[in-house]
């Protein structure tokens, strides 16, 4: 993707994506936001990155963090989480996306979680940095091969294995999580929710943001938006799409991508398709 997404509030806000031609399940990303707040959205996947520049203000499992320059970024997948610039002139910052399966491949670790969301260490960090930049630049398959088992081995050291990122029993909302990832082309009702768990619909409602720290109505914008993501990238098209994640029309699609992800649709399918046929 080149040049500024036309819907960013200011010129100055930029954001790049690509996917990796032979490894579709890992995206990189990388962007320096001044004026765009990320509203809540997920990732399927384990986040890693580093702020290269400025700091950033994040919202995650109902806590708030300042990342900011030499600071290393681990997310967890499925977590909600925010973002919005924390010093005058923004934030620049640079993103790996890994699948769980591929990211137990690169670390041989299995069932591997990140126990912390965000520590300082600037000598990481820049070795980090300088891994994410090579795996960008890279056409070479075995080059970047290399790349990724050498940022399996930089990450080892701030992963948990053979537990999960929530020890304990299932809580009894997480069947509601579940209903809304299958059910995201549906108009679901507040009603229908809080029936799943025998509960009345604003008590649910107050005990599902207490547990998830947003409301269910910004947890399925969420998944509908990760899967238009999905969608996007295997070149489907964007009033298809919207028909399949629940969405009103295209109009819908391109408000809400952007407000989460900081491009809209178009721009983001032509980047990753584009590098992907590369």
């Amino acid at each position: 993707m080149q040049g500024v997404p036309e819907t960013f509030e200011s010129k100055k806000d930029q954001a790049q994506f690509r996917i990796l031609a032979d490894h579709p399940a890992i995206e990189l990303y990388r962007a320096h936001i001044e004026q765009h707040t990320f509203e809540p959205h997920t990732h399927e996947a384990f986040g890693i990155g580093t702020v290269i520049h400025g700091a950033e203000r994040f919202r995650y499992r109902g806590s708030e963090y300042v990342a900011s320059t030499g600071s290393v970024v681990l997310m967890n997948p499925d977590e909600l989480h925010t973002g919005h610039a924390e010093t005058e002139n923004g934030w620049r910052y640079q993103m790996i996306y890994i699948d769980p399966a591929t990211l137990e491949s690169m670390t041989g670790m299995r069932s591997l979680w990140f126990k912390n969301v965000l520590r300082h260490d600037p000598a990481c960090a820049r070795t980090l940095s300088s891994l994410l930049s090579q795996i960008w630049q890279s056409s070479d398959s075995l080059a970047t091969e290399c790349l990724l088992a050498s940022l399996g081995s930089l990450i080892r050291q701030y992963t948990c294995a053979g537990h999960t990122a929530q020890p304990g029993p299932r809580h009894r909302l997480d069947c509601v999580k579940e209903y809304l990832r299958e059910h995201l082309a549906q108009r679901i009702t507040l009603p229908e929710l809080a029936s799943l768990v025998n509960l009345s619909p604003y008590h649910f409602l107050r005990q599902f943001q207490m547990q998830y720290h947003v409301t269910p109505q910004q947890m399925l914008m969420a998944y509908r938006l990760f899967k238009a993501k999905q969608l996007l990238s295997l070149g489907v098209s964007s009033a298809t799409v919207a028909a399949e994640t629940g969405l009103t029309d295209q109009s819908h699609l391109i408000r809400a991508f952007t407000r989460r992800y900081g491009t809209t649709p178009a721009r983001y399918q032509k980047s990753v398709c584009r590098q992907t046929a590369i």
